[in-house]
């Protein structure tokens, strides 16, 4: 099948251009009715539909929204900022002990997973996390004190929450390329600090005269030039660089954990450089001379040999792409495989046994606490990457060795 010339295609209904890298028939009814939905909002440019796209909360996840002068936060979603963080090592698979079950018990330990936090923040100093990219912490837990007054009770626990995974789809990862050369790579977000500020400003936005005939009221959306859109981009802003400040300071503690593992078996590790991309976030970005606010809901940027990350599930493996620039995807590509199945139904078609078969090989939990995670809840990865190849090329197809998950 030649996928460069099958998409995209218009989605059918649709009242602003909605271009899919996905069969509409291959997508369930809600998130098409999602998606027309999104599409009708008289603000909307324009929407663009990734292969992994899948039903969410308000918009559709695996959309890109391109917006003039408004903004939608269910359009980026509760999880702001979330993305992928990657970075090769000098390892390879020859290095590795045949159980890494010790290696996932370290990482799990020095990483809360979960609902569990840190008893106190980490230690940037000790983690080399005080200069470059990152180097400024007074100046960010400072803007603290301008985030929305509803959330101003959390400052200690975002603080606790630095450096931890969460649950859900997050995860922490070992991963090995074609050439057998070592990866570390994590997916994580705003943890709770960043689901606090989106579900305050989305109740807000609810309750606004121009959002109150909306055809689904959780599309609502803040309009340029209010006081209420510049206070919800502020805040958004600062989640998204907390999620990403959240994704180096785990890597760094992966690091140190996977330094000191080797280490005491004879074994100093080289990591080199990191490959970091949000998938939920918002941009201001434009197209044929317009001027956009693009909001991404599991999607990432793909602009012209921009790096980026392309998970599947627990056992399936990622890719790692770069970008080809498409301005007709709004430069963008998917977050992922995307869900087939909703948590409930997976719970409800999968068992044990099959969570332990389609995870093997991989050192992972394989227990009922991650049984919504099971590979067969999620889409075929192959096919999500096909369907996209005029959108990125392939840099590197990662293998799950270990996976941590809460």
């Amino acid at each position: 099948m030649n996928t460069h010339a099958t998409f995209p295609v218009a989605l059918p209904g649709a009242g602003a251009e909605t271009l899919m890298w996905a069969r509409p028939e291959d997508v369930e009814d809600q998130a098409l009715a999602q998606l027309r939905n999104i599409s009708q909002l008289p603000w909307v440019h324009g929407v663009r539909v990734m292969p992994d796209v899948h039903l969410g909360k308000g918009a559709t996840v695996g959309s890109v929204v391109a917006m003039r002068d408004a903004v939608s936060p269910s359009a980026v979603g509760v999880d702001i900022g979330c993305g992928m963080q990657a970075v090769r090592t000098d390892l390879t698979e020859a290095d590795l002990p045949e159980d890494l079950r010790g290696l996932r018990r370290a990482v799990e330990q020095a990483i809360p997973v979960g609902f569990a936090s840190h008893r106190d923040a980490p230690d940037v100093g000790r983690l080399g996390l005080t200069s470059g990219r990152y180097g400024d912490w007074d100046s960010f837990w400072a803007g603290f004190s301008g985030l929305h007054d509803a959330v101003q009770d959390r400052e200690r626990r975002a603080q606790q929450q630095m450096g931890s995974l969460g649950g859900g789809n997050h995860f922490i990862e070992l991963t090995a390329d074609e050439s057998g050369r070592i990866w570390l790579m994590l997916h994580s977000g705003s943890r709770n600090i960043g689901k606090e500020i989106a579900d305050r400003h989305i109740h807000e936005a609810k309750g606004l005269e121009h959002n109150l005939g909306l055809p689904d009221r959780d599309l609502a959306v803040f309009l340029a030039g209010t006081p209420q859109m510049e206070r919800y981009l502020g805040d958004l802003y600062w989640a998204q660089e907390y999620a990403a400040r959240n994704r180096a300071v785990m890597m760094a503690l992966f690091e140190e954990v996977v330094a000191s593992f080797f280490v005491d078996r004879g074994r100093e590790v080289t990591f080199g450089d990191q490959v970091s991309a949000h998938h939920n976030y918002v941009a201001q970005e434009s197209y044929g001379g317009v001027p956009l606010v693009v909001t991404r809901k599991g999607a990432i940027s793909a602009q012209a040999d921009q790096y980026g990350l392309i998970p599947g599930s627990m056992g399936t493996g990622s890719y790692v792409v770069r970008g080809l620039g498409n301005e007709q995807s709004y430069c963008s590509a998917s977050h992922g495989a995307g869900r087939r199945m909703s948590r409930t139904k997976a719970k409800k078609t999968f068992n044990v046994a099959d969570l332990v078969a389609q995870t093997a090989g991989v050192e992972c939990r394989k227990d009922a606490g991650v049984l919504d995670e099971i590979p067969g809840a999620y889409k075929d990865l192959e096919s999500v990457i096909e369907a996209q190849v005029d959108l990125v090329e392939v840099v590197a197809r990662l293998t799950t060795l270990l996976c941590v998950k809460g």
